[in-house]
């Protein structure tokens, strides 16, 4: 385990998260609000967790984490930290199930995350990029503390990315 909120737990992602993977990379509201990574099937989910994730933690140190309820097992969404090409800085990251939304979740565990990258890894700015669109989720980095900085185009991306940091 990485982490532990009021009432989450985030963990490394393995091979046998798969399945979950596959579910959130396809759920409409991940590719809507996030874009599809034309990931379609076990094995590719399999695939994405070791190259995208997996990876990170080998590579940085951090990466996305399997959230999951403290009196389920069953993951709820991937909360965790990225290094991007794009991106000055590290961000924060979040996405869950639809089953999951409206519940707190996102907040709770970008919140816990923001505070790891500060606390634990001595990150001064951890910035964060969302769909301009997603209102939900803008409101969810500024009650953690982000502020708005711009929206901005970003290398390689088809969208536009409204940005913050902490």
């Amino acid at each position: 385990m990485i982490l532990e909120t009021a009432r989450l737990r985030l963990r490394a992602a393995e091979a046998g998260d798969a399945a979950f993977v596959l579910e959130l990379l396809n759920a409409p509201g991940f590719v809507q609000g996030i874009g599809d990574r034309g990931v379609r099937t076990l094995d590719e989910a399999r695939a994405y967790v070791e190259t995208r994730i997996v990876s990170s933690y080998r590579d940085h140190g951090f990466g996305m984490w399997v959230v999951t309820p403290k009196d389920d097992a069953e993951p709820l969404g991937l909360a965790g930290l990225v290094k991007r090409e794009v991106l000055p800085h590290v961000d924060v990251g979040y996405a869950f199930l639809e089953r999951a939304w409206g519940q707190g979740y996102a907040q709770e565990a970008a919140a816990a995350v923001l505070a790891y990258g500060h606390g634990s890894l001595g990150l001064e700015t951890i910035a964060a990029i969302v769909n301009p669109e997603n209102l939900a989720s803008r409101r969810v980095l500024e009650k953690i503390g982000l502020r708005f900085i711009d929206v901005r185009q970003l290398d390689g991306w088809d969208q536009p990315s409204a940005y913050y940091c902490s």
